[in-house]
């Protein structure tokens, strides 16, 4: 199935075949979405709240609203949190919960495919969030002029890098949330 993330609006019909059964208005009132599938809801929730910080201080930044210093503290922790995270969350997914899921419903083996490669796709996104993110550390440190420029490239790199984030965990959650909730949350 080629359906790359960057050009992708949603997961096709063959995939959402479940969600049918188990719309979102729903998943909070069933009682096997509390434990896992809450949990990863939770995650991704965390990775959306994650990227808007750093989004609105770097758009602070660029507007010299924000000390470059006190920044470059955020960006540091922040941008490490996020991509710490978010490799390790992906890392979980491909070696255990997707081929694990796919066993339990394997009429959807290519989305979870999909979704491995949509990880490869993002981990170019988070390579060049982590460049832009290190020129702007730099800039700080160096006490250079342009902070601000660089505090405005790297709101462009944040904004890209969220519409594909939130591509990919809002297609993960419409295929692995009504899998869980079919089968339970003790995979």
């Amino acid at each position: 199935m080629d359906l790359p993330l960057d050009r992708r609006t949603g997961l096709p019909d063959a995939l959402r075949v479940l969600l049918r059964d188990h719309p979102r208005e729903g998943w909070e009132a069933d009682p096997r979405f509390a434990g896992l599938a809450a949990f990863w809801m939770e995650r991704h929730l965390a990775f959306r709240d994650l990227l808007a910080a750093l989004g609105a201080d770097a758009a602070r930044a660029a507007a010299k609203d924000l000390d470059p210093r006190a920044w470059g503290a955020r960006l540091s922790r922040l941008g490490s949190h996020l991509l710490q995270d978010l490799h390790g969350h992906h890392r979980i997914e491909d070696d255990h919960y997707f081929p694990l899921l796919a066993s339990r419903e394997p009429r959807l083996r290519a989305g979870f495919d999909l979704l491995d490669a949509d990880h490869q796709a993002l981990d170019r996104h988070l390579a060049a969030f982590a460049d832009r993110a290190d020129a702007a550390l730099r800039l700080i440190r160096d006490l250079a002029a342009d902070a601000a420029g660089e505090a405005g490239r790297l709101t462009e790199r944040l904004d890209a890098l969220a519409r594909f984030l939130d591509r990919h965990l809002t297609d993960e959650e419409d295929l692995v949330v009504p899998v869980i909730l079919r089968h339970g949350g003790a995979l």
